[in-house]
C-alpha cells in the first residue's frame, strides 16, 4: 500500500482545513447554518484545536499522511517518556476503510512495544474507528466527557520480542 507521511508544512493549510472540515460534516449538516456560518465555525474549532494541540503536546509529530502521494489525511503522535499518544488520526472521506488507519496504528504499535510503552489515544464513543482500535487491541482505561481514553499495551512476550 502506497501509504507515506511527511511533516506538515505551511502550504499543508488549506488541505489541513479541508480535512478538519469533513470530520464534522455530519455534525454541522444538523445545525441549520448556512455554508459562510459553517465555514467560519470550522475555521474557528480548527485554529482552536491546533493551538491546542501545540500547547499541551510540545514536540509533537505533526505530518500529512500521502495514499499514492495524494494528501489523505494527518496524523498527529506525541512521544513523551511515558507513553506514545496518537494525538490526531483523521483521513478524508475517500481514503477511509482502505487500511490507511490500521497500517499506521500497527506500525505505532510495534513501536511502542519496541519501547515497552502503551499506546495512548481518544476516541467519541460513536467513532466508527472504536471497531478498529477494539480490534488491534485497545482497551478503555477512562471516560473524559464523550470520549474514550483507550490504551494498547504490548503483550510481555511482544514487548521483549520488539526490543
Amino acid at each position: 500500500m502506497p501509504v507515506t507521511l511527511r511533516p506538515a508544512r505551511e502550504d499543508d493549510a488549506a488541505f489541513l482545513l479541508r480535512l478538519y472540515a469533513s470530520t464534522r460534516s455530519e455534525e454541522l449538516a444538523q445545525v441549520g447554518w448556512d455554508a459562510a456560518q459553517q465555514d467560519a465555525f470550522v475555521r474557528m474549532q480548527f485554529a482552536a484545536q491546533t493551538r491546542h494541540y501545540r500547547a499541551h503536546y510540545p514536540g509533537a509529530r505533526f505530518d500529512v499522511i500521502e495514499y499514492d502521494g495524494e494528501p489523505a489525511g494527518r496524523l498527529t503522535v506525541w512521544r513523551s517518556p511515558g507513553e506514545l499518544r496518537v494525538v490526531d488520526l483523521a483521513l478524508l472521506p475517500a481514503f477511509r476503510g482502505r487500511g490507511v488507519g490500521e497500517r499506521l496504528l500497527r506500525e505505532l504499535c510495534t513501536e511502542a512495544a519496541s519501547c515497552a510503552l502503551p499506546l495512548i489515544l481518544h476516541v467519541e464513543r460513536e467513532n466508527p474507528a472504536l471497531r478498529l482500535y477494539r480490534r488491534l487491541g485497545f482497551v478503555a482505561t477512562g471516560e473524559e466527557g464523550i470520549h474514550l481514553r483507550l490504551e494498547w499495551r504490548a503483550a510481555p512476550a511482544q514487548a521483549k520480542t520488539a526490543s
